[in-house]
């Protein structure tokens, strides 16, 4: 148990935290929420011990670990994928360097009677003790394993981490605290840097993760699906709530109305006290009645009510231009870069009012197609835009095309025309720019903040295809709501590409997915893409899936018999497997024992003096330790080749 007390915290003379105290229980599942500002990742960097608090400490556990990973870092590192993941297992690393200087030097000592010997060879025992509790005979398997759940492929582990996107290295620092498995995982939006893929099996992994976890995220079906505590930070306060983010909010409202009535409660007893004291102040007979009242009013603990911050950002696209019924045609569509191919014969058509949703991992092609659509990168193949498509882009580093020198105000200004031009400052205010705000500079501005002024540029040039790359990164809940019902409302044709499923869901009636340089279409909004993947990864669907109307009842048999064939011979493969494995681990704890005989042995000289002189004891004891070693990479070696087997 992790106990927070009486932490306070000040921000420019104003309480960021005012003695908060709370714990965090072993296997506890938290989401930290509040407005931004609210002092969350605050709370995580004091937690981790990156920051100190005015007053309060956090009080661990002995031998307690904690893994954190921040919501922004530029990692740098020369090591490879694997290279990096490996750190995770330090550890580990030192304790095979501390074995393998222990038996070196067991194998030059004479002095087996001294009690130095005893204690070395206690040491060594230990060390390998500690060692296999470690997991070190398993740590490839589990970096595998871990690497590749986040969406690296097994030919991606010996490239160097800098030849890697920001957000494919973050992922590798969220394996490091996964695989070192401390007591308590940290983690400041962790989604930002993850598709859908990555992100199911990160919610996966948690949920069965056997220490504790506090995470701060805005993606709202990630919090529902791996929290079952929420703790709101609210000016100064926290309030805690055993529930996910969707029962949240359902008990604050609850929680908030109970406080607007015991507060007008509160509001209407003290002006029936002001009025009696008014009335009476200057009575004589009154005077102890009146002096009651006054400090009856000093006693009242002043109930104050936490009102949702209402200021989020309002807006709805203008009227899309009247276009033809087609509005894209591909053949054959191709985009090469020197390292491979990123898209491979693409075939598609967009219609009129169409809004698909651009799914699959980061790397595989979704934002090359929408620069492809958008001119900005040349391909191969055939591509027809209809009559009178105008586009409307919004790129996933669009905050990096603003002019860092320019003001808010004339980043509008340039491009505004015509009527528009008087209603910069209402269109401004509409994304929650107002007074000074729009004189500050581009530079100055936070990564919301400047989501927000591009999403105010789309405003200007009325468009009937809207392509959106990743438009929800940095913006908080209520304005991707906002966003999403202006999408709703929009009346043109819709391409988005985000790995935010709820703000997906009931957004899109088609999906493309992007895999391997292909591209496969669903009919549906993202959770109807999800199911119909899933079921067609399993034997019997993928079967149907491959018969046709035309399937003769004979070739249906054929396919069935063959197909339970294949499933019999791999079901006969795992059982091998898995009684392999069984065997090794009784192999391993025979050996293990036997190790710990020949220790004790050694251990006493005058008992065994005879073989532990000759040598006999001693390569008895080393051949044994190598056998031990080499079924340990034989039992690793099995488990790795159940899994494939498995998957």
């Amino acid at each position: 148990m992790i106990s927070i007390n009486n932490l306070s915290v000040q921000f420019g003379g104003e309480s960021l935290f005012d003695h908060v105290s709370f714990f965090i229980n072993e296997k506890d599942r938290v989401g930290l929420v509040g407005k931004n500002g609210a002092g969350k990742s605050t709370l995580l960097k004091i937690i981790k011990g990156i920051q100190k608090p005015n007053e309060g400490d956090v009080v661990f556990p002995d031998g307690f670990t904690v893994g954190y990973l921040p919501q922004e870092m530029e990692p740098h590192s020369a090591r490879t994928v694997i290279e990096e993941a490996m750190t995770a297992f330090s550890e580990v690393m030192a304790l095979e360097g501390r074995i393998a200087g222990y038996e070196h030097e067991i194998g030059e000592r004479t002095d087996y009677e001294s009690d130095s010997y005893h204690s070395l060879i206690r040491t060594h025992s230990d060390a390998l003790e500690r060692y296999h509790l470690l997991g070190g005979q398993a740590i490839h398997v589990n970096i595998e394993k871990v690497l590749s759940g986040l969406g690296f492929e097994r030919e991606e582990f010996p490239r160097k981490m800098e030849t890697f996107s920001s957000g494919w290295q973050m992922r590798v620092e969220i394996a490091k605290i996964l695989l070192q498995q401390p007591n308590l995982v940290l983690l400041d939006e962790p989604t930002n840097h993850l598709d859908i893929d990555s992100i199911q099996w990160l919610e996966e992994f948690l949920a069965d993760y056997k220490g504790a976890v506090v995470l701060v995220s805005h993606d709202r079906a990630f919090l529902d699906n791996v929290t079952k505590r929420s703790i709101e930070i609210s000016k100064g306060k926290i309030y805690d709530y055993k529930a996910n983010y969707s029962e949240y909010v359902l008990m604050r409202e609850e929680r908030m109305e109970s406080q607007l009535a015991t507060h007008n409660n509160q509001q209407r007893q003290i002006r029936q006290i002001e009025r009696f004291v008014e009335r009476f102040r200057s009575k004589s007979t009154k005077a102890k009645q009146v002096q009651s009242r006054i400090k009856m009013m000093e006693k009242i603990n002043l109930v104050e009510v936490d009102m949702i911050d209402e200021s989020s950002i309002r807006f709805r696209f203008p009227p899309a231009p009247h276009s033809g019924k087609i509005i894209i045609e591909a053949e054959r569509l191709c985009k090469d870069y020197p390292q491979k191919r990123v898209l491979n014969d693409l075939n598609f058509s967009v219609i009129k009012n169409d809004r698909i949703a651009f799914v699959g991992k980061n790397g595989e092609g979704k934002t090359t197609l929408s620069k492809v659509l958008t001119g900005q990168v040349d391909y191969t193949g055939n591509l027809k835009f209809g009559h009178n498509v105008v586009i409307g882009y919004y790129a996933q580093d669009q905050s990096d095309s603003l002019d860092p020198e320019k003001t808010v105000f004339q980043t509008i200004d340039d491009i505004a025309l015509g009527d528009i031009r008087p209603r910069i400052k209402g269109i401004l205010g509409g994304f929650l720019f107002s007074g000074d705000d729009i004189e500050k500079k581009v530079k100055v501005l936070s990564g919301g903040e400047k989501s927000r002024l591009s999403l105010a540029k789309l405003l200007l040039t009325p468009a009937n295809l809207l392509i959106l790359d990743e438009p929800t990164n940095h913006l908080d809940m209520r304005s991707k709501d906002v966003l999403k019902n202006a999408l709703l409302q929009f009346n043109g044709t819709l391409i988005i590409v985000s790995h935010d499923r709820d703000f997906l869901q009931g957004l899109t009636n088609r999906v493309f997915e992007f895999r391997h340089g292909v591209m496969k279409e669903y009919i549906g909004d993202i959770y109807d893409f999800l199911e119909q993947r899933r079921l067609r990864n399993l034997d019997e669907l993928a079967n149907n899936q491959k018969l046709t109307e035309t399937t003769s009842r004979e070739e249906l048999a054929s396919k069935n018999k063959l197909n339970w064939e294949k499933k019999k011979e791999s079901d006969r493969e795992i059982r091998k497997v898995k009684n392999s494995i069984v065997k090794s681990e009784l192999e391993i704890e025979r050996m293990e024992g036997g190790i710990k005989e020949l220790e004790s042995r050694l251990g006493k000289p005058e008992q065994y003096q005879k073989q532990i002189q000759d040598g006999s004891l001693y390569r008895e004891y080393e051949a044994l330790k190598e056998s031990l070693i080499r079924e340990m990479k034989r039992w690793e070696e099995l488990q790795y080749e159940l899994e494939i087997l498995e998957s």
